[in-house]
């Protein structure tokens, strides 16, 4: 199993520490005690991904344009960040956050760190020490500021988007019934005059530009478990896929295999953040999956010569400078306006109403940590639900253990608001009662455990049902959680291969209705029926393999009816063209756009009936049917996180074209779209699958586990990932 290839340690290192590469790459790390082998794992870490660890750091600290390149994009990303303000949310925070880890959570973290340094420290040549930045040492603050990174970018953050779009929407003067057939708003009581009178600044960094130059873009997810009685061999069993942007290199994942006396786990972490996130023990395996709770509020606040009202009396707004450094230009000074709602978009010194807006867990970590920390005792279903829904930040836990136990477990702090709120539209600053009245306890957050179906299944769809808040108002589409359900609903002995074929699956349950209605309108058309793109409509089978060609011409078709309907009365074409190649709004929340365009009774459907829409967007496909099968139209590149394609390719840090298969709508999810002139993909970024009646995790990574091109690790996963073909990575 093992190369005679062992990672060499720096001195000093904990006493009996040893760490080595299996075949493919993967560190398995043998330590003492669980501290040592948090030490090991920052250790290689910082050897296998320190480029990706230290950007990691520099991006959230805000320091792009002092450290690496002095550019207007670095300027807006470094402005962003520092409004999010991570590295320190006001006088003693970050230290009290520090006070609330546990002594034995600490001194795990601290191990974490040593390794991190340690790694860092045995580094001889990296990507950043040849552009000039020498790193400073990695401390516990720096893994909390790893810790809000992850759970806010592109996750929670897609909430503050999909808000702000809202805002912009009435602004433009969208009449409300299209709107409220969009969005979780009641039309009757919403308040346009208010959102017509908020000053909205430009925006400090638009999100395409975040996404294309900082970090990969993360968002859908599948997992699930199976309890005994629906497998072969009568174990439970978990599976779990996190989708993102798969096209960069390194993978946001790391993958390492953990030995010592009382404690063993394999799976997945990230670069800064200690322990196992999604893997396995000999007891309990867990995967996530985002969960799309509101955590992101803003409050209109009514403003007059820099100060707020509440109520009827005025108050100072905390006014926080921050000195961005530059390499190449003077340093430039920005200026925040915070209060108990957050940090206000623009400077509040002309008279009007603006925008406050909060991220619930912005200040917090610690819980996370600790929680992290208790899971590695964690041997059973119960104990991990209850430990897993401790964490901060949002997201849907599946669980399996041992003895045949499954669970799910919702995550988050999650806002308790005025009964008459939900979040998704902006409350009255002015008004206490729209303060947030602390979060809700996790007992009441959405939970299963043991359910009569035998499975458990979260693909980032509405799960409020299963909780009693309804903390969700914006979810993904449910066509992915649905037509895993109904797999595992139909084969009562599940197995490794069964998920394993799951996981690959490119069937699309959104294709269905959308081709009821059209293809009976078709066959009404005598022209339109003698197509050959009508006979291939209605012998695809759904699916987004590469050898298809009902892909494309659905996927051209639903551009077209997305465009007619959104576009030609409504939003404006240019709008929708732009929402469709330049954001994730339609990656996102399609479902919402679908109800529409399927509904004949739709608002949107007023200077035309939906019929002649969807026979219109057909005609266009018969004169622009590309001719080609799914494969060859979706297709990427990886390429190096830091150069960004921008080096020649015989250079060897981008890869070759690749295809990739499945659609938005897909379990095994496979889009792609333009965000700033680059090609951005969405699909799994791991695959990890644990039958607990042994002790193997099957894994699969798009990527390989060094950021170092000339490593063989570089990109030495990816023709498995592409193919379905996983490995073992056993529990010894």
């Amino acid at each position: 199993m093992f190369q005679r290839h062992r990672i060499p340690l720096s001195s000093p290192c904990p006493q009996g520490l040893s760490i080595k590469r299996d075949a493919n790459g993967i560190p398995h790390i043998r330590a003492a005690n669980r501290n040592d082998l948090s030490w090991g794992l920052g250790y290689c870490q910082a050897i296998d991904r320190s480029t990706q660890l230290l950007m990691m750091r520099l991006i959230g600290q805000g320091r792009l344009c002092e450290t690496l390149s002095d550019t207007e994009e670095n300027l807006a990303i470094d402005t962003f960040f520092r409004r999010a303000n991570w590295t320190r949310p006001g006088i003693g925070q970050q230290d009290s956050q520090l006070n609330e880890l546990s002594d034995a959570t600490r001194e795990w973290c601290q191990a974490h760190c040593d390794g991190i340094n340690a790694g860092l420290g045995a580094k001889r040549i990296s990507a950043l020490k040849l552009m000039g930045y020498t790193p400073e040492p990695w401390t516990l603050n720096d893994t909390l500021l790893i810790i809000r990174m992850s759970g806010y970018l592109t996750l929670a953050q897609s909430q503050a988007e999909i808000e702000r779009l809202f805002i912009e929407l009435v602004q433009a003067g969208i009449p409300t019934d299209k709107l409220a057939s969009l969005f979780p708003v009641d039309g009757k009581t919403l308040d346009r005059q208010l959102i017509e009178r908020i000053r909205l600044p430009e925006r400090i960094v638009p999100s395409d530009l975040l996404w294309s130059n900082a970090l990969p873009r993360a968002m859908a997810s599948n997992n699930w478990v199976i309890h005994g009685k629906h497998t072969k061999n009568g174990s439970a069993m978990m599976a779990n896929d996190p989708h993102l942007e798969t096209n960069r290199l390194p993978n946001v994942w790391y993958e390492a295999a953990l030995h010592a006396p009382d404690y063993q786990a394999t799976g997945f972490g990230m670069p800064g953040l200690p322990g196992i996130l999604v893997g396995r023990t000999p007891d309990i395996s867990w995967g996530a999956t985002y969960t799309f709770m509101d955590t992101v509020d803003s409050w209109v606040e009514d403003c007059r010569q820099g100060n707020y009202r509440r109520g009827d009396t005025w108050h100072a707004f905390q006014v926080r400078e921050e000195i961005i450094r530059r390499k190449r230009h003077d340093d430039h000074t920005v200026y925040f306006y915070e209060n108990s709602h957050g940090v206000l978009e623009g400077a509040p010194n002309e008279e009007g109403f603006y925008l406050s807006t909060r991220w619930s867990p912005a200040c917090y970590g610690a819980q996370s940590l600790n929680a992290s920390h208790a899971l590695m005792s964690a041997q059973d279903t119960r104990t991990a639900m209850a430990t897993l829904g401790e964490i901060e930040s949002a997201w849907n836990w599946v669980i399996a253990d041992a003895s045949g136990d499954i669970g799910y477990q919702m995550s988050g702090l999650a806002p308790k608001r005025h009964p008459d709120w939900n979040g998704f539209t902006p409350a009255p600053g002015w008004d206490p009662a729209y303060d947030w009245q602390g979060f809700h306890p996790v007992k009441d957050l959405p939970q299963q455990f043991n359910p009569d179906c035998g499975y458990i299944v979260t693909a980032n769809q509405d799960l409020n049902e299963t909780g009693k808040p309804p903390v969700i108002n914006m979810p993904m589409g449910d066509y992915r959680a649905r037509r895993i359900e109904s797999q595992l609903a139909m084969n009562v002995e599940q197995d490794v291969s069964s998920c394993q074929a799951l996981q690959m699956d490119c069937y699309s349950l959104q294709a269905g209705p959308f081709l009821e209605i059209l293809l009976p309108l078709i066959e009404q058309d005598e022209e339109l029926r003698r197509t050959h793109q009508c006979a291939e409509l209605s012998n695809w089978d759904h699916c987004y393999d590469a050898q298809s060609r009902g892909a494309v011409l659905f996927e051209t078709f639903y551009a077209a009816l997305r465009q007619h309907v959104f576009g030609q009365d409504g939003l404006g074409a240019d709008v929708i063209r732009h929402l469709s190649q330049q954001t994730g709004v339609f990656i996102d929340f399609y479902q919402n756009f679908d109800r529409c365009m399927l509904d004949p009774e739709s608002p949107w459907f007023q200077s035309f009936e939906r019929d002649e829409a969807f026979l219109a967007a057909f005609r266009h496909v018969a004169q622009h049917d590309p001719g080609k099968r799914w494969g060859e139209i979706n297709r990427f590149q990886f390429t190096n996180q830091l150069f960004q394609g921008r080096l020649p390719h015989f250079l060897g840090f981008d890869t070759d074209p690749v295809t990739l298969i499945g659609g938005r709508a897909t379990p095994h999810q496979g889009q792609l779209y333009t965000s700033a002139g680059r090609s951005t993909s969405f699909a799994p970024s791991i695959r990890l699958i644990a039958d607990m009646n042994d002790r193997l995790l099957h894994t699969c990574l798009a990527g390989g586990p060094s950021d170092n091109r000339f490593s063989p690790w570089y990109t030495s996963g990816i023709d498995d990932w592409l193919t379905g073909r996983y490995k073992r990575l056993a529990i010894e």
